[in-house]
């Protein structure tokens, strides 16, 4: 995909879009002193055209990679997602016993890799509470990165991707540095910059078993020239304490996430906080986050809530509410499949087929998102590509 040009805007400049018919001006680099503290940061970007840094609005994250197309975190998975036309690859970080930060969506990983066909690693299939939640399987924080090397990726999900299992055993499980390695390759390779959306797992549970992860992935971000404002790295958390941490280490651009509005953050657990995601999707939850980040990434469910029957029912303000206090918004996450498809977009009844995507991407870009969390980048870019500036709006 060609970057740049005067159709692109900038990734907090599609908040000016989004209040656009409210004749809301755009945002100029003297506006800095005005900014939510924590804003601050980005304050000097031109927001006026052409991108940020490159960045097209509404962005294509591949979720962990082309998660739809090749078993996910692996580096087949990353470079699909680049060759799909995504914008951004997103990274989930888990530590290994010996200090290493790989890249899994869980630390639990028999269902993602072929640990259990290993019988020298049979002992180690045990139970832990994560987060409040007894997990039995093998652990990461029980592997060495030498160990964890000799295990290979395979699909999470080979009910509804059984294509995807054709590449089972392809690859194996990659250290963050190596992707970090990869993305400066193919930076180079493909001339223009990789972008990654790097998510801390489980912060508070590895802090208590002295595998803290802000410390070791801020020293990886510093050797590898990514730790600063103008860094082609989004840093993500669904603990707001582990993005705070991360703001005092680097500088890079800060998103929390929020599930189910009745859920709480793990931290705020564990430190008695009583306020749930409703509570933090509220103008003065959104105030309290733009002090320490520049963005949220909420459940789709957040942004249009779905009804008891499973369809889309009345959007929320939230995209408006997060504008406001100049929060971009990338929602996760969407998918081909019928089983996750809001129930009006499903054809047919076969859970694995692919349904009405395209309906509901459009039902989610004309809420004015900045950016959304896919499986299927390629589906996300084409229907992205009709909501960018200069293209024009269905």
């Amino acid at each position: 995909m060609t970057q740049g040009g005067a159709a692109r805007r900038t990734v907090l400049g599609a908040a000016v879009l989004a209040a656009g018919a409210a004749g809301t001006a755009g945002l100029s680099a003297g506006s800095a002193a005005a900014a939510e503290p924590g804003q601050e940061r980005l304050a000097g970007e031109d927001r006026r055209g052409g991108g940020y840094r490159g960045l097209p609005v509404p962005l294509v994250i591949g979720h962990r990679g082309a998660s739809g197309h090749r078993p996910e975190h692996t580096l087949g998975s990353y470079a699909l997602a680049l060759d799909l036309g995504a914008d951004v690859v997103e990274q989930d970080l888990v530590p290994t016993r010996d200090g290493h930060l790989v890249c899994r969506h869980e630390n639990e990983i028999g269902g993602t890799t072929d640990v259990a066909d290993h019988p020298e690693f049979a002992s180690r299939r045990t139970t832990r509470t994560v987060d409040g939640t007894a997990v039995t399987g093998w652990f990461t924080e029980d592997f060495t990165l030498a160990e964890l090397k000799r295990l290979r990726a395979k699909e999470r999900i080979p009910a509804l991707r059984q294509r995807n299992t054709l590449y089972d055993g392809r690859w194996d499980v990659p250290t963050f540095e190596e992707v970090l390695r990869w993305a400066d390759r193919e930076g180079r390779r493909r001339g223009r910059r990789v972008w990654l959306h790097v998510e801390t797992k489980h912060p508070s549970y590895f802090r208590s078993l002295g595998l803290g992860l802000e410390e070791p992935l801020a020293r990886l971000l510093r050797r590898h020239g990514r730790d600063g404002r103008d860094a082609p790295v989004f840093l993500q958390s669904f603990e707001p304490s582990s993005i705070q941490r991360l703001a005092r280490l680097v500088d890079t651009p800060r998103v929390v996430l929020l599930s189910d509005a009745r859920s709480r953050p793990w931290d705020f657990v564990l430190a008695g906080d009583p306020r749930t995601v409703a509570d933090l999707v509220t103008p003065e939850g959104l105030k309290w986050i733009a002090g320490f980040a520049q963005g949220i990434g909420p459940t789709l469910d957040l942004v249009i809530p779905r009804t008891a029957d499973g369809r889309l029912g009345t959007p929320t303000t939230l995209v408006r509410d997060a504008h406001a206090r100049r929060l971009v918004l990338h929602p996760y996450t969407a998918r081909n499949e019928n089983a996750f498809l809001p129930a009006e977009f499903r054809k047919g009844t076969d859970p694995a087929a692919y349904g009405d995507a395209f309906g509901a991407l459009r039902a989610y870009f004309a809420q004015g998102i900045d950016g959304i969390f896919t499986d299927q980048p390629d589906t996300a870019l084409l229907a992205a590509e009709d909501f960018r500036p200069g293209r024009g709006r269905p």
